[in-house]
């Protein structure tokens, strides 16, 4: 029993080292996105344009999703991995390349069949709230993105066999180059073509995005074949398992979809400033939440299939310990720095009326970043059983909650769905953040709310099933971590008052740069202080393994 005990801390201790690689790589993921966004929204601020970009890549996006992203990694890697461990690689490669072959295929289908349908998808399903010439950009904007589903669709596959293989870091990397292909676009094709230019950078992204992961294909002897078995029992399997997770993507997509259908019709940047609030949540839900989500799911995989119970409840409290840790003074630090964040974005077409309304949907999306971040790491719990249906049924609950809120929150009635509503940035307070409810910032509370909901319900039947999923310590660690971020938001309120009684408010994009970075490392000093003076055995670890680290370095050059 002890040397169980002793392999699962050791396993532990691998996985938080890996989680801290990837989130590392993730971290300069983001760094180059921010670079690309600071352009963007000075060239179009939170208007019809950007509108049309982002609502252009919403079905390529969801095409991605669902054929080879998480729904095909999820029922692909336990199977593939199985044949690993067998040390079958001959099964393994020809139940690779029957995936490859069958998804290329289903890829092409649908976007052959999503470019000629888009002209009447796109008034008539997606954005209804639509002028014409922004309906007729978004129409050439879909179908160029529309190239860069073919290729994710192949990426997708190669990022599962290089996981089932535990290795991590290329595709961690790959993310970087799709970003950097769009970086490309925006600064060299964004002045002579607009848009469309960003969008051809976008596919040029997602071709560096599968190309940077061959070298690791080459490195395990990767052996591509011509099949198409598509009675194969082991591609059924494949499909099989990834019907309920399809589905389950599938109505976390139509949310984004109904809600920019309503967005759409709150009028011009409405859909901009819910995507300018999203992608800012997703900087550190992806740190925190996605990166330790695909470090923990073969460890939770492995763990199920040796049916070592107590193991999946401590790898997932383990898990879900971090998460709460990290999300939580995250979510403080958004509220209180959020605003002066977003108005680095401030200058060209992204005036200050723009900023404080990605500011208010930024704000509503704060709870979303705790429970979205729970979310990768709750429902994988239940993919590494094979049981993929569970998390389908609570992600159905979530929808309809988030259907209901986002017409309310919104202030657009299912009954007003015809009319649409005009929500002008020159409407928005700029001394004071709008109200949560009766805009655009309500379908993003909408949202968190909903996900809530969602990751409560998976709680609930885990704890059941798993016979309790160590709650009484993640909810000390959720304590210490509220208390930690109370008096870290408390230091950094009483900061901002001190900037404004010396007069360093508004000061420009360089002063306030400064500024923000002067109280997101202040934030960071007072979190830890008061975790550790609570007892927070979270922060002993993290120390614990720096520390570990740096002397097997002097050890190794000694």
């Amino acid at each position: 029993m002890s040397d169980q005990v002793g392999g699962l801390a050791s396993r532990l201790r691998q996985v938080a080292f890996s989680t801290a690689l990837v989130m590392v790589i993730f971290a300069a993921t983001k760094l180059i996105s921010l670079v690309q966004t600071f352009i963007i929204a000075r060239y179009f601020g939170v208007g019809r344009e950007l509108d049309a970009y982002v609502t252009a890549n919403r079905v390529p996006e969801l095409i991605v999703v669902l054929i080879s992203g998480g729904a095909l990694g999820h029922a692909f890697i336990p199977i593939f991995s199985g044949y690993l461990a067998k040390q079958d690689r001959d099964g393994a490669w020809r139940l690779a390349s029957m995936v490859i072959n069958a998804v290329l295929t289903a890829a092409l289908v649908l976007s052959a069949l999503v470019f000629v349908l888009t002209p009447w998808l796109v008034p008539n399903v997606i954005a209804p709230g639509f002028a014409p010439a922004t309906t007729e950009q978004t129409v050439v904007l879909m179908r160029i993105l529309l190239l860069g589903t073919i290729i994710f669709s192949i990426s997708g596959i190669f990022s599962g066999i290089l996981q089932s293989h535990n290795h991590f870091l290329l595709p961690a990397l790959a993310p970087i180059m799709y970003d950097i292909g769009i970086l490309f676009g925006v600064v060299v094709l964004l002045r002579p073509f607009g848009l469309e230019g960003v969008a051809v950078g976008t596919v040029l992204g997602a071709a560096m995005h599968l190309l940077i992961q061959v070298p690791g294909l080459v490195r395990h002897r990767m052996r591509w074949q011509p099949i198409f078995a598509f009675a194969d029992p082991q591609l059924r399997t494949v499909v099989k398992r990834m019907i309920p997770r399809i589905l389950g993507l599938g109505v976390f997509q139509l949310n984004f979809l109904v809600m920019t259908n309503i967005a759409s019709r709150l009028g011009e940047g409405a859909v901009s400033a819910f995507d300018w609030g999203w992608r800012l949540m997703q900087i550190p839900q992806t740190l925190i939440g996605t990166a330790m989500g695909i470090v923990i799911f073969p460890t939770l995989a492995a763990l199920s299939a040796t049916g070592d119970e107590v193991g999946k409840r401590l790898a997932m409290s383990s898990a879900l310990r971090f998460i709460l840790v990290a999300s939580i003074p995250s979510a403080f630090g958004l509220i209180v720095v959020g605003q002066s964040l977003v108005s680095l974005l401030e200058g060209g077409a992204f005036d200050a009326s723009a900023s404080a309304l990605v500011y208010s949907t930024l704000r509503a999306f704060t709870l979303g970043l705790i429970v979205h971040s729970m979310l990768e790491v709750v429902a994988r719990s239940f993919y590494a059983e094979g049981d993929t249906y569970t998390p389908l049924w609570a992600a159905l609950v979530g929808a309809v909650v988030n259907l209901g809120l986002s017409f309310v929150l919104s202030g657009v009635s299912a009954a007003d769905a015809q009319a649409v509503y005009r929500l002008t940035l020159t409407q928005v307070e700029i001394t004071a953040a709008p109200p949560i409810v009766g805009s655009v910032s309500g379908l993003a509370l909408a949202n968190s709310l909903a996900t809530a909901v969602e990751v409560g319900i998976l709680l609930v039947l885990l704890r059941m099933r798993w016979h309790g999923i160590e709650e009484g310590t993640l909810a000390a660690s959720a304590v210490r971590a509220l208390a930690a971020s109370l008096a870290m938001a408390f230091v950094l309120a009483g900061m901002q008052a001190g900037w404004a009684l010396l007069g360093l408010v508004g000061r420009g994009t360089l002063v306030t740069a400064v500024l923000v970075g002067i109280e997101v490392l202040v934030g960071a000093v007072v979190f830890f202080i008061v975790g550790w003076r609570l007892g927070m055995q979270e922060l002993r670890l993290l120390v614990q393994l720096i520390l570990e680290r740096v002397q097997r370095r002097t050890v190794a050059v000694v």
